[in-house]
């Protein structure tokens, strides 16, 4: 073993370039993955931190047990709480201070009269606390809200704004509220907790335009008296509390709050990331792959030499593995320092881009360390493993032959057994998107076409780049026609050079196809569903924004341009014990405004004890006109509701259908997501709009859309997706390019000879350089055509089994010119990945080329 290292090492010495590549491969993908992993130790840390700062000085919440969770929703509504019960608290043996928190939505108009947040995390409202122990935020400048219309607003809700201490301005609860900014707050040492804003009122204010009836409150926020312990007091409150109220600690709510958040966003970020950090390592081990394997060939009669000198096959595989660990080793260790780096680079570019990343140092966890670590040394010697193997194979007799040309892989075996896994690959697909829907069976399909794609690559390369190559010959001439042989010498290695792009651009293209195919659900269901002429909605998705009026809708219908304009609000409830949505309006609106499908029953006498459900939902249920549900609120109460009618969509409409006097008695803070609006005959349709601009100016000007900008702006956030998409892919493609260099790198060194007699027989330095370029373009063009192909079909996969898997209706569709442009820069990536390789095959030697053996 000694021995077989000491080779390997000499053998890294002399040919320190031929790993470059390798080494580079593997600095990437690890750099990536212990970047993400450093970012999320590191915001989490800091959450922790920032969370526990702010519960510092409370010692138990006071609030509602139960909450009513809808599908696709990582919070529930829990039922507010009599703020009568603030007595009850105080009179508790150990209690010190006891103050009502009330809490909603408000959304503040920054200086240039644009919303302040929204897109995503919350705007928030409340009644400013003045017991500063009892109070997550602190004032940090001016003073407190002592008079109606008097906020604080954190700072770095003011700051994105615009706003100082003195200015005026509006805040949305939805309805427009003047308020008047006396004072700014810091959330847990920070000047906001991340993107949320908060506005804090009096507690009149507070009760007057977040709640629904005085004297609610979303908990009541307990200070302990001297000696008393956080778990002792909540103790102390249980026999004092009603049925259905509870008491937490305040490190317990803590804990709920950096639980919510790594829950609904770290994760999901994270995840996000380390997927496409598993993307390049893919790529990094098909490049790693090809570069030990080419190495092998090259030094198949120095392998031979050693097997003559007595070396077993064992140390011959050893050797080649050993330089395989060295590689993983400082790779991996190079690229945990750049991973450290990524992340003290995020932490200081997110707050540029407006997300402030909290203060504090690096957490490097243990799991962060050992984990990109061992996936880079896996990656490494797992991609050298095949390799080394058939180097120990080499037989002693290989000593006297020249090295002979790679012509493997394109082999009857391997033919059939591609046709196979391709075959499996399609019947497995095909059950998982249409005989029976199911997101696991089609990725599982999906993975099985991956590997197709890999075995059938060597079978598919002869032919692939005779078709692509063949242009070259009449275009290039004798150029082009060595490009085209030089690709054609080695099926597998061309195809395994080609297989790190073809991933890359396979998960670029189906990100693609999915996202185009989002953007033409969302229009196809616009245009099914909407059929009123313009939408008035507010540029919020998630969680974030405070709503529409619900004034708005009736002012709007009151005006003589408009025929019919429709609120859809929004309230939750349990369904026969499970947690729903409820679409609240108007419902002989609504079927007058949105096309509901076929309609069973009557949707004109709802009333306060009618609902309306989808077609769909209700066969879930066994609901038929005439039969009952029962519901229950966030408020407590149950009652029994009549299915009055079942209606065939519910795309924007929602599946559930409750009237406006139906929900009063149990609604919190109203709100509409939605108001749509027709037109009266002979309505211009730019005078209408101008109209309805004009009314919904007095609500804190909302954005008036035409029915088409309001289906492009509901889909407005997946270029936003796809633009990260790329970004985050573009690392795979130059994973992916390094190897196509590294590839032609070592094939030049590989035809030293050959290239020294081209040039002796009267090619030019630039004939040489055009044909390595084009034969690079061939390898990339290859590659680029299976990603693409894989891409699309996986895209399908994925728009049809999330179509059968969910209750949306996906359209599918291929966007063309994106899908150009992603042919144009693999083809691009490919005339750029043989530069390096073409000058260095350009500066040889002529005679010392010839002589070489």
């Amino acid at each position: 073993m000694n021995a077989a290292v000491r080779i390997s090492v000499s053998s890294l010495r002399a040919h320190k370039r031929r790993f470059a590549g390798t080494f580079l491969a593997v600095l990437l993908g690890v750099a990536f993955l212990a970047g993400t992993l450093v970012m999320g130790d590191t915001l989490r840390a800091s959450f922790d931190t920032m969370f526990g700062n702010a519960a510092g000085g409370t010692d138990a919440v006071v609030r509602s047990a139960a909450t009513i969770t809808a599908p696709g929703e990582g919070q529930g509504v829990r039922r507010p709480v009599d703020t009568a019960l603030v007595a009850a608290v105080e009179r508790t043996p150990g209690v010190a201070a006891a103050v009502p928190d009330i809490q909603g939505a408000g959304q503040l108009v920054g200086a240039n009269g644009e919303p302040v947040g929204g897109q995503g995390p919350p705007t928030l409202a409340g009644n400013w606390i003045d017991d500063p122990e009892l109070n997550a935020y602190r004032l940090a400048e001016g003073r407190a809200p002592a008079r109606s219309g008097e906020v604080v607003v954190n700072r770095g809700a003011a700051e994105r704004g615009g706003l100082e201490i003195g200015d005026t301005t509006v805040l949305r609860t939805p309805d427009p509220v003047d308020v008047t900014i006396v004072g700014l707050a810091t959330f847990g040492g920070e000047d906001g907790m991340a993107q949320v804003t908060f506005t804090g009122m009096t507690r009149q204010d507070a009760e007057r335009y977040l709640t629904a009836r005085p004297g609610e409150a979303a908990g009541i926020l307990v200070r302990a008296g001297p000696g008393t312990g956080a778990r002792e007091l909540v103790d102390a409150l249980e026999p004092v509390l009603p049925k259905g109220v509870e008491a937490i600690t305040g490190q317990e709510l803590a804990e709920e709050n950096t639980d919510m958040v790594s829950g609904r966003f770290l994760t999901l970020f994270t995840t996000f990331l380390l997927v496409f950090s598993g993307v390049a390592l893919l790529v990094a081990t098909f490049s790693i792959h090809n570069t030990f394997a080419i190495v092998v060939a090259q030094r198949t009669r120095e392998n031979a030499l050693l097997r003559v000198l007595g070396a077993g096959r064992g140390q011959v595989t050893a050797s080649t593995l050993a330089e395989a660990a060295v590689v993983a080793v400082t790779a991996s260790a190079a690229g945990l320092a750049g991973g450290i780096g990524i992340a003290a680079g995020l932490q200081a570019l997110f707050p540029a881009i407006g997300f402030p990343f909290p203060d504090g140092g690096l957490v490097v966890g243990r799991q962060s360390l050992l984990l990109p670590l061992a996936v880079g040394v896996v990656v490494c010697l797992g991609s050298a493993l095949l390799p080394a193997v058939r180097a120990g194979r080499t037989a002693p007799l290989a000593a006297l032959r020249e090295t002979a040309v790679d012509r493997s892989g394109a082999s009857r075996s391997r033919a059939v057994a591609g046709a196979v896994l391709g075959a499996t690959a399609l019947a497995v697909t095909l059950t998982g998107v249409l005989a029976s829907p199911s997101l696991w069976l089609a990725g599982g399909g999906a993975l099985l076409a991956l590997a197709a794609f890999v075995v059938l690559g060597p079978v598919a390369s002869t032919t692939a780049v005779r078709l692509l190559g063949s242009p070259l010959a009449r275009l290039r001439g004798v150029t082009g026609g060595l490009a085209r042989r030089n690709a054609l010498r080695s099926p597998r290695r061309t195809a395994a050079t080609a297989s790190a792009l073809m991933i890359g651009v396979a998960v670029v293209s189906l990100f693609t196809v999915f996202g185009a195919s989002l953007k033409a659900t969302m229009d196809q269901t616009v245009s099914r569903s909407f059929a009123g002429d313009v939408a008035v909605s507010t540029p919020s998705f998630g969680a974030g924004g405070s709503g529409l009026s619900p004034r708005l809708a009736p002012a709007l219908d009151a005006l003589p341009e408009v025929d019919t304009a429709v609120g859809l609000g929004r309230g939750v409830a349990e369904v026969e014990g499970e947690g729903r949505a409820l679409t609240v309006t108007d419902p002989v609106a609504l079927a007058r405004t949105f096309d509901l499908g076929a309609v069973r029953g009557s949707l004109d006498d709802l009333g306060a004890d009618g609902i309306a459900v989808t077609e769909k939902e209700a066969g879930k249920r066994g609901l038929r006109t005439g039969d009952t549900a029962r519901l229950a609120f966030t408020d407590g109460d149950r009652e029994t509701f009549t299915v009055r009618a079942v209606y065939g969509r519910s795309e924007l409409a929602g599946d559930y259908v409750i009237t406006r006097e139906a929900w009063a008695p149990h609604r919190t803070q109203d709100s509409d997501t939605l108001v749509a609006v027709t037109f009266a005959d002979g309505v211009d349709p730019a005078d209408g709009k101008a109209a309805v601009e004009r009314a919904a100016a007095a609500y804190g000007g909302p954005d008036v859309q035409t029915r088409d900008e309001y289906a492009r702006s509901s889909a407005g956030g997946i270029d936003m997706m796809l633009t990260l998409v790329y970004a985050l892919l573009a690392l795979a493609v130059l994973i992916a390019l390094l190897g196509i260099a590294n590839t032609l790198t070592l094939a030049v060194h590989e035809r030293t000879r050959e290239l020294g007699l081209l040039r002796a027989v009267g090619q030019t330095r630039a004939q040489l350089r055009a044909m390595v370029r084009w034969e690079s373009v061939l390898v990339a063009a290859f590659g680029t055509a299976g990603g693409l192909a894989l891409g699309g079909f996986l895209g399908w996969v994925l728009v049809e089994a999330s179509d059968g898997a969910s209750d949306s209706a996906f359209a599918f569709a291929l966007p063309p010119v994106r899908l150009a442009v992603v042919a144009l820069v693999g083809l691009a990536a490919g005339a750029l990945a043989g530069l390096r390789p073409a000058r260095r095959a350009a500066r040889l030697d002529v005679l010392r080329a010839i002589a070489t053996e």
